[in-house]
């Protein structure tokens, strides 16, 4: 009886190995992190995953309430965090994105209440959205699934200092945000800065021209056309 105690705690503590780091990678990941996933759903997807990849790696036999085994559960949770926000950063990027479209062509005031972002421009929610549906499509959470999954082949449990140079790199990559939400918004704001030259020229060749109503509809109108050439 006593062996068989001993054998269940022995189980339970190695499978807290692959929950800690799954949990964490699905608490953090796009559209598994938004409001509209369910947490119950998030820890039942958890808890599967964890069944399923726990008879195929060799865990290291770690007793999670020492203090190493304290540092590693701490390793897989920030690696799991880190597999997660990775994605947030293109999530980001389209955020930035949409806000910067949005001041170009006039919207900066048009804003939706988002339940993970907060309060963002109306083209921000409407790329954010577009790009959880390629995402889907692209069987993205799949792959999201599935280099969870590799990474305790990749980073296995107990790989000192792996946590903090997964940490560091999170820190570099996410630096491309920024560059990666410009990317993205420059076709649109090169030309809606074309359109607004033309309306400068316009107002200039008739002073007696509203700029208010000529101006603004068409860097709506443009951008719009724009966006959707760009998105098609």
């Amino acid at each position: 009886m006593i062996s068989l105690t001993a054998d269940i705690v022995e189980k339970f503590y190695t499978f807290l190995w692959p929950l800690t780091r799954i949990s964490a990678a699905l608490m953090t990941a796009p559209l598994f992190a938004t409001e509209a996933g369910n947490a119950r759903l998030r820890i039942m997807l958890a808890l599967a995953l964890s069944f399923m990849i726990y008879p195929l790696v060799e865990w290291p036999r770690l007793n999670p309430l020492s203090p190493d085994g304290l540092l590693a559960l701490l390793e897989q949770i920030v690696i799991g965090i880190v597999m997660g926000l990775s994605l947030q950063v293109i999530v980001a990027a389209l955020v930035i994105a949409g806000q910067a479209i949005s001041s170009t062509m006039g919207l900066s005031m048009a804003n939706l209440m988002d339940p993970t972002l907060g309060s963002v421009p109306v083209l921000s929610q409407f790329m954010l959205i577009m790009g959880s549906l390629v995402f889907l499509d692209f069987g993205g959470h799949l792959m999201l699934i599935s280099s969870v999954l590799d990474s305790f082949r990749l980073l296995p449990v107990g790989d000192p200092a792996v946590g903090i140079e997964a940490a560091g790199k999170l820190v570099a990559w996410s630096s491309m945000m920024f560059l990666g939400g410009v990317l993205i918004a420059l076709p649109v704001m090169a030309s809606l800065l074309l359109v607004n030259i033309g309306v400068g020229i316009m107002t200039r060749a008739a002073p007696s021209l509203n700029i208010f109503s000529v101006g603004l509809p068409a860097m709506l109108v443009a951008g719009y056309i724009l966006l959707m050439v760009c998105i098609g």
